[in-house]
C-alpha cells in the first residue's frame, strides 16, 4: 500500500466503468495500489449488473458508454447501496452534465483526463469538503490536444470528418496531429 493511502473503511471495493480499454486497465492497478479492490466494466449493462449484484462502497463511472449513459449505472448504485461514494468521469465536461450527476447521486464529477491521485481524491473527499487542486494541472495547450485526440478518435481517425466537427481547417488539425503532445 501507498503512504498516502487514506483509511477506506471496512469495504474497501471499488467498481470502475469506463469503455476505454487501456485506461480502465491502468487506473485499476493504480487504485489496487491504493488499498482498493477493484472490479471493472466496459459497458452501462456490465456496470448495472455488477452494482445490482455486488454494489460496491465506490464507483468511478464514465459518462459515455459505447451501449448508453453511465449515469444508468450511478442509479443502480444509489438504489442498491445509497451510501455508495461515486465520481462519474467524462471526456465531455459541461456544466449541465455535472448538474445531472450530482442531481442523480453522484459524489462528485472529473473531466478527463483524470489520473488515479484526482480519482482517489474524489471519492475520499469529507462531505463538505473539497478535494484539493491538482499538484500538476495539465497546460491549457495539453487539455487542447487532448480534446482534439479524443474527437480524432472517436471520428475513427478521420481527419475530414473530425476537421469538420472542430469546426477547424483540415490541413491546421493535420499539422496539430504530427506534433508530439505537449507538457
Amino acid at each position: 500500500m501507498n503512504s498516502d493511502t487514506r483509511d477506506l473503511g471496512p469495504d474497501p471495493s471499488l467498481l470502475l466503468v469506463d469503455d476505454d480499454e487501456a485506461f480502465v486497465k491502468r487506473l485499476a492497478k493504480a487504485m489496487e495500489k491504493r488499498g482498493f479492490v477493484v472490479e471493472t466494466a466496459e459497458s452501462v449493462a456490465e456496470g448495472k449488473a455488477i452494482a445490482s449484484a455486488r454494489p460496491p462502497a465506490y464507483a468511478v463511472v464514465d459518462l459515455r458508454l459505447e451501449d448508453g449513459n453511465g449515469l444508468d449505472v450511478v442509479e443502480v448504485l444509489r438504489e442498491r447501496r445509497p451510501e455508495s461514494r461515486i465520481v462519474v468521469l467524462t471526456g465531455y465536461g459541461a456544466i449541465a452534465t455535472a448538474v445531472a450527476a450530482v442531481k442523480i447521486g453522484a459524489t462528485d464529477y472529473l473531466a478527463k483526463p483524470a489520473d488515479a491521485t484526482d480519482v482517489t481524491n474524489a471519492l475520499l473527499a469529507g462531505q463538505d469538503e473539497l478535494p484539493p487542486p491538482p499538484d500538476n494541472p495539465m497546460s491549457a495547450d495539453r487539455v487542447r490536444w487532448e480534446h482534439i485526440q479524443r474527437v480524432y478518435e472517436l471520428c475513427d481517425r478521420n481527419v475530414s470528418e473530425t476537421a469538420r466537427r472542430l469546426s477547424m481547417h483540415r490541413r491546421t488539425l493535420q499539422r496539430i496531429l504530427a506534433k508530439r503532445s505537449p507538457r
